[in-house]
């Protein structure tokens, strides 16, 4: 008996530890633009050639939320276009999406865990227009995962984020728009 009341204690609490984890799904709204077919005045590969103007190095401290703070930086140091090129540290909680399915509208299934220690493996992205589009590859001891950093990821001991700012003079205004097709 005593066994069975441990057991069932322990699988209450590690139940517990994984409460925490939240996941949700959204459907965007369909849009005319969903159904239309492939634009053939646009390419099916195309280019943007820029260079860099300068490398910009961000730390962010304890208790930041990355995305907020990325989204300063950019403000603060009038970044316009520019490449995420590297990031590194670790955080408290994350908030992350990715796409759930393969056809128009497109739907995001949503994972937030604000108690989640994990590992910063990875970072990239865009900035564009001063808008940070940033994806983030995530561990712990057991998992690597990732997707389209949100907001309530929280940095722990820190994080550097290494931005490549390009010149004036390209245009990255489409190169995201999941309707220029």
């Amino acid at each position: 008996m005593r066994t069975l009341i441990c057991s069932l204690v322990l699988l209450g609490l590690g139940g517990f530890g994984l409460a925490q984890i939240a996941r949700w799904e959204r459907t965007n709204a369909p849009v005319p633009a969903d159904f239309a077919p492939n634009d053939p005045r646009v390419p099916e590969v195309y280019a943007r050639n820029g260079q860099f103007e300068r490398v910009v190095i961000a730390r962010l401290k304890h208790r930041t939320d990355l995305l907020e703070g990325l989204e300063r930086l950019v403000k603060q140091e009038k970044i316009r276009n520019g490449v995420v090129l590297a990031g590194i540290g670790s955080v408290t909680g994350y908030h992350y999406h990715v796409v759930s399915n393969r056809e128009f509208p497109t739907r995001n299934m949503f994972v937030q865990d604000p108690t989640g220690p994990a590992d910063i493996t990875a970072m990239n992205g865009y900035i564009i227009d001063g808008r940070v589009h940033a994806h983030i590859t995530l561990a712990n001891a057991t998992n690597a995962f990732g997707g389209h950093l949100e907001r309530g990821t929280t940095v722990f001991t820190f994080a550097i984020v290494t931005i490549g700012v390009f010149n004036e003079g390209i245009d990255l205004s489409r190169i995201d728009d999941k309707h220029h097709r």
